[in-house]
């Protein structure tokens, strides 16, 4: 039998996985009991989460209100239209008498079981004249029945719609508005996160089923990841007491989490299959495997944690949610695949081949090199800097349309699909009551809002807007909040609400008209909020907090390599390429969305910018995911190079022994990330499309060609550790802290620390 020598001090990885397989029902239901617990404490709690608030002073109006505990009834409308050819308000009876029925079935309909109103505040253009001028468009083909949802469902008044439709065939009759665009959004997003979860699952099995040719081995990481997915749900929950958890987190802890889980089990999987095809008994295999792939696994876990730390720096509770939930998903299953995967791989033992793939199964259970990346590879080596001129020249091509990337989040109609009732009332309502302007909101605290000097300072206000020159426009409307402590005064302005006229006149109110009148009263406080106020923090956020989130990822990451290869290149290198892979996705991202390209392909309409936080998360991610498979392809060849071979053989081994098992990850990760490509909202569609085509960009160009050429080009050097870097902390991935031994010097370790088949 082989035995791997425990002679000197053992790693920390390689000391869990050797625990872990003599000690398996405990590394096994220990995982598992985590992972309960954690749901346990979860659903203890409840699944509320904290309201999220925009940053800057829009978070801080928000904030505000919160305090006060001010609630406003949300508004909906009944869009009342014509039908073609039909005359206008005043002379059609059918729009009269809809109008009024349709306010009579909204006041009749009573109280919920609580004993409130299911609405309030019914106004219909049937009331009066004055009402009809509002409430009626210019051409008078439209008008609108208003009422405030105060009720906990909606269901009563869409019944009562409904019916009134049908009993006015004459003309149309469609309910909008914040509810009820909501709850449709709400529904397209379950029902994708529902196909995600149908599609990406039996894809990854199938992937894995080709890979390995057994049905149990490719069970074994989806169960890894999906545990590890429902397990930092539970995580989210228990932190919802304390933190805001926004809509889209759910989605994306299932992209994160699926794609790592796939890739540590993969990874571990195949190089215990590896070593035993080598000869070596299951437990030597087991225990081989962790000092290697398990210790690339900790690694990788390690870095991704970090690069998704970087969102933290933003303050930006968008990302607060996401960042806990992805470092939760992201942990819980590094420490399954070094745990509880060699715990169940020890007790299947040669079973884990089993239920093999028909016509498959045979021949994928064997373990074979790469011939089509083996060939690259080789061809790279002969002519490195040729190659890496090549590979590096497409890589800024693709980036180049970037340089002109605008960031702006969608509205409505660009971000989801047309074919939503509630959206399609909802663009025909704007296209009736065309709003010339966009009013800010300005959020007002103080203890005598209704004395004399607020007053003044409202007067004083308005004489700024008329002195604005046309940035700042009238009526400047103020509603005092029941209480008295709280005030709102709606400002319009120039501009959609988006562009730079929109955000010249928030700057005029913010930084001249405010001070010189409501800033001058003693005792007040204010923020300003809106639509254009919201958006202009957010982008403002992202622009001062992204030189800290990307130094802080590149400078721990630089670290984290620098101590696992004893190298100064390799960590140079690695930020290089990924910062090449990410710019390139970048610019695939812009040609695709920005200007408009696939659209009727990928199903969106291009609203001619990129959704404002997606480069910033994709940059933390895709430095962390891209790590999976970088940080084990070079240990791959780290390894080979500490038994003596030349840097040039070892990037041929290291790479054309790795290259299978890197593939198949990066088709796991592209297949999972296609899938959220397929959404409905423009927002995961560009997160699924940019992350997919990152991950081909990373394991085609970069790894395939673009890392062997950089390798080999700087030799030797690459493994050479300056003197003054010497303090770093030692985890080298081999189990030894001391640098590869050079080409005098061979390594004389048994061969039952690595693969002992090597081909130059």
């Amino acid at each position: 039998m082989n035995q791997v020598s425990g002679a000197g001090r053992q790693p920390l990885v390689e000391r869990i996985t050797r625990w872990s397989v003599h000690n398996r029902k405990r590394a096994a239901f220990g995982w598992l009991g985590l992972v309960v617990l954690i749901i346990a404490l979860g659903a203890g709690l409840g699944s509320t989460s904290l309201d999220e608030h925009a940053p800057g002073e829009t978070g801080r109006a928000q904030k505000m209100l919160d305090d006060a505990m001010v609630f406003s009834p949300p508004q909906e409308n009944v869009l009342i239209e014509a039908k073609d050819g039909a005359p206008g308000f005043a002379q059609n009876p059918d729009l009269q008498a809809a109008a009024k029925d349709v306010a009579e079935a909204l006041r009749g309909l009573g109280n919920d079981e609580s004993g409130a109103p299911w609405v309030s505040d019914v106004v219909s253009p049937s009331d009066s004249a004055e009402v009809a001028r509002k409430l009626v468009s210019k051409d008078g083909r439209s008008l609108l029945v208003r009422f405030s949802v105060t009720g906990y469902s909606m269901e009563p008044t869409e019944k009562a719609i409904i019916e009134q439709a049908a009993s006015h065939p004459a003309v149309s009759i469609a309910q909008t508005g914040k509810v009820s665009v909501s709850q449709a959004i709400d529904k397209i997003q379950d029902e994708d996160f529902t196909r995600a979860e149908v599609l990406s699952i039996p894809l990854t099995i199938v992937i894995l089923a080709v890979v390995f040719g057994s049905l149990i081995s490719a069970g074994l990481p989806v169960l890894i990841s999906l545990v590890s997915v429902v397990a930092a749900m539970g995580f989210l929950t228990f932190f919802g007491k304390w933190i805001a958890i926004g809509d889209s987190t759910p989605s994306v802890v299932l992209l994160i989490g699926m794609a790592v889980g796939v890739d540590y089990s993969l990874f571990y999987l195949r190089r215990a299959r590896e070593e035993r095809a080598a000869g070596r008994d299951n437990e030597t295999a087991l225990i081989i495997a962790g000092r290697t792939s398990g210790k690339a696994v900790v690694v990788s876990g390690l870095t991704v944690m970090i690069a998704l730390a970087g969102l933290l720096f933003t303050g930006i509770e968008t990302f607060t949610g996401m960042t806990i939930g992805t470092i939760a998903v992201v942990g819980i299953a590094m420490l399954g695949a070094i745990t509880a995967l060699p715990a169940v791989l020890a007790w299947l033992g040669e079973r884990v081949d089993n239920w093999k793939v028909p016509w498959l199964g045979a021949r994928r259970t064997e373990v074979k090199d790469s011939r089509v990346w083996g060939s690259v590879v080789r061809q790279v080596v002969k002519a490195p800097v040729l190659w890496a001129a090549i590979g590096a020249g497409v890589l800024v091509l693709l980036a180049v349309p970037a340089l002109g990337m605008k960031l702006s989040d969608p509205d409505l109609k660009h971000r989801m699909p047309t074919d939503v009732p509630a959206l399609q009332a909802l663009e025909r309502v704007q296209k009736a009551f065309p709003v010339s302007t966009q009013p800010a909101e300005v959020v007002v605290r103080g203890s005598n809002l209704d004395g004399a000097e607020v007053k003044a300072g409202i007067a004083a206000l308005k004489e700024q807007v008329a002195a604005s020159g046309g940035k700042l426009k009238e009526p400047v409307e103020s509603s005092l909040i029941p209480g008295g402590k709280l005030m709102v005064v709606r400002v319009p302005m120039a501009g959609d609400g988006k562009d730079s006229t929109s955000v010249a006149a928030l700057k005029e109110l913010r930084d001249v008209a405010l001070p010189a009148s409501l800033g001058k009263v003693d005792g007040l406080e204010f923020a300003v909020a809106g639509d254009t106020a919201k958006q202009e923090d957010f982008n403002t956020a992202l622009t001062d907090s992204a030189p800290w989130v990307l130094g802080f990822v590149m400078v721990l990451a630089f670290v984290l390599l620098a101590s696992a290869f004893r190298s100064l290149l390799i960590p140079i290198v690695s930020i290089v390429l990924n910062l090449l892979s990410i710019g390139a996705a970048y610019g695939v991202l812009t040609l695709v969305f920005q200007d408009g390209h696939l659209a009727s392909v990928l199903d969106f309409r291009s609203y001619g910018a990129v959704v404002s936080w997606l480069p910033l998360f994709m940059f933390v991610t895709l430095f962390g995911l891209s790590m999976d498979y970088h940080i084990f392809i070079l240990s791959r060849v780290r390894e080979y190079r500490g038994r003596g071979l030349s840097t040039k053989q070892s990037v041929v081994e290291g790479i054309t022994r790795s290259a299978g098992v890197v593939t198949s990850a990066a088709a796991v990760m592209i297949a999972v990330f296609s899938v959220f490509g397929t959404m409905s909202a423009i927002d995961f569609k560009m997160v699924g499309v940019g992350l997919a085509t990152a991950v081909l960009i990373d394991a085609t160009i970069v790894r395939g060609v673009l890392l062997p050429a950089t390798l080999t080009m700087f030799g030797d050097a690459t493994w050479k550790m300056p003197s003054w870097l010497r303090w770093l902390p030692g985890i080298s991935l081999e189990g030894a802290d001391e640098e590869p031994a050079g080409r005098e010097e061979q390594d004389t370790r048994p061969l039952a620390v690595a693969p002992d088949t090597v081909r130059s």
